[in-house]
């Protein structure tokens, strides 16, 4: 390897190690349940969290490095069980940079009933552009969640997928926007179950989603600001 990727790869293992205390922080894992994974710019490879490891004992040296195809090429330890199915949205899905998986417990509560959840939130509508689909049950180990994942998502405007009977899975442009997506998702499962359990929550045309999800992506936060004139 190159030093530049060997760089590369030495600050995705800190960036992926700090993004799992994000997990925890939200409360959207138990135990070792879980993973964040990264894949190293323009290279044939990926970061990821080892198998059945402690998220108190996780550093940037317990990271390992897998190419896509699942293969450990850098590391002590062996990789998360999980790792052929983030494998697998890498290799189809070129656009993502990170991709994480969680149980957290409303969103795997739609998951486990097999219903997308459905879009009644200005914030679903910002974040995920309408409904959180559910993708097919799948084995764990292979390549069949992964197949999921990415046939559930492609041409969806939502980063995260509801994995029936298992969980949830997010991608992003980065493994921080994959976090965040996980984390929103939790949020919002749990704010439609509780609408849905005191009545019929009130849809949202579609025109209004559609124009939340527009300036959400495209005009909020801080705007680069133009250069003034001489």
């Amino acid at each position: 390897m190159s030093t530049e990727v060997t760089r590369q790869i030495g600050e995705l293992r800190a960036t992926v190690a700090r993004l799992h205390t994000e997990l925890t922080r939200y409360g959207l894992v138990a135990w070792t349940a879980g993973n964040v994974s990264a894949r190293v710019p323009g290279q044939n490879l990926m970061v990821i969290k080892p198998s059945g490891v402690g998220y108190d004992d996780l550093s940037a040296d317990t990271m390992v490095v897998c190419d896509l195809d699942g293969v450990l090429v850098e590391g002590d330890l062996a990789p998360s069980s999980d790792t052929a199915a983030h494998a697998y949205v890498y290799r189809a899905m070129p656009e993502v940079g990170g991709v994480v998986h969680t149980h957290s417990s409303y969103a795997t509560a739609w998951a486990a009933r097999g219903e997308a959840i459905p879009c009644h939130l200005t914030a679903q509508a910002d974040e995920f552009g309408g409904e959180i689909p559910v993708g097919p049950f799948a084995l764990i180990g292979g390549d069949d969640i992964g197949k999921g994942i990415v046939g559930t998502l492609a041409g969806h405007r939502s980063p995260a997928v509801l994995m029936r009977n298992h969980g949830v899975f997010t991608i992003g442009r980065d493994a921080r926007a994959a976090v965040k997506a996980a984390v929103m998702c939790e949020d919002v499962a749990r704010t439609a179950h509780l609408a849905r359990a005191l009545g019929q929550p009130v849809p949202i045309a579609q025109a209004d989603i559609d124009a939340l999800y527009h300036r959400y992506q495209n005009v909020y936060g801080q705007q680069p600001v133009p250069p003034t004139g001489s």
